[in-house]
């Protein structure tokens, strides 16, 4: 072969294995419940996006948003496609969270899966299933170490429960990777792609990156706070906090509006 185009012209794609690709999910907001007393303030939970199944494998079982790649669209269009498909939910952005290829992942054959996290406040979490999903609900997530040694990964809505658990493998480049010990009925290898997210949520966490997502505009410096804790699933004193948030933030010249107590003033990320 003389050129380029003679060798691409001779190749045949045909020759060689392909795997199919899919996007995943995992979409988080920050659910909360009104307190007993309007004295105090609401209880914040870290909410995951799940649906569940219409079709096999894993019929009935709850899952992330996902799907497979088209041709001629990006693997980020492709998640963006998919989740809105089957969700209705609108995600501004994502980041991603790594590819997922342990053979034998998913019983349908060779696919690979690309991994998304994305946040989104709350008045964007209203969602409709869609497309193959035979239902799509928020599940509030814990994601704890036992005394074993396991990570613990519960996921809770109204009286449905799905507890896996997870080993961790290694942490490379700031992500971290988890083996299923116990799928806890949900799909595919999904427990350790929310696993791995979490993880990575967190990390951005510790230096308030991403935190600002899950909120409006305009905001609190509590409700900021209450992010914060949620997130990382720790309790901090307001002081220090305050200060180690001074330079992100910026004061408004608004104040909170009946909401049953001493109005509070309303910041803006820088």
């Amino acid at each position: 072969m003389n050129s380029e185009f003679d060798y691409l012209n001779n190749y045949n794609l045909n020759d060689y294995e392909r795997p199919s690709v899919t996007a995943d999910i995992v979409v988080f907001t920050i659910r909360s419940e009104e307190p007993e007393s309007f004295r105090k303030e609401p209880k914040n939970n870290l909410s995951l996006l799940l649906i569940k199944r219409g079709q096999y494998p894993y019929k009935d079982q709850w899952a992330l948003p996902g799907g497979f790649l088209a041709p001629g669209e990006t693997i980020e269009q492709c998640a963006l496609r998919e989740i809105e498909e089957e969700t209705s939910v609108i995600p501004t952005s994502l980041m991603s969270v790594g590819m997922f290829s342990e053979p034998g992942r998913d019983p349908r054959g060779w696919i690979i899966s690309n991994a998304f996290v994305s946040i989104i406040s709350s008045s964007q979490k209203t969602q409709r299933a869609g497309d193959d999903a035979a239902d799509a609900q928020w599940f509030d997530v814990s994601f704890e170490l036992n005394e074993n040694g396991m990570y613990m990964l519960t996921l809770q809505h109204n009286d449905i429960c799905l507890r896996a658990v997870l080993r961790e493998e290694k942490s490379r480049f700031g992500m971290t990777s988890f083996i299923i010990e116990d799928n806890g009925f949900i799909a595919f290898d999904h427990a350790a792609i929310i696993a791995r997210a979490l993880t990575a949520m967190r990390n951005r966490a510790k230096d308030f990156e991403m935190i600002f997502d899950f909120l409006p505009e305009k905001f609190t410096l509590t409700e900021l706070q209450n992010v914060q804790e949620t997130v990382m699933n720790i309790s901090v004193l307001s002081a220090n906090f305050r200060r180690k948030i001074s330079g992100l933030v910026k004061e408004t010249d608004e104040y909170t509006e009946g909401a049953g107590h001493r109005p509070a003033k309303l910041y803006q990320r820088k």
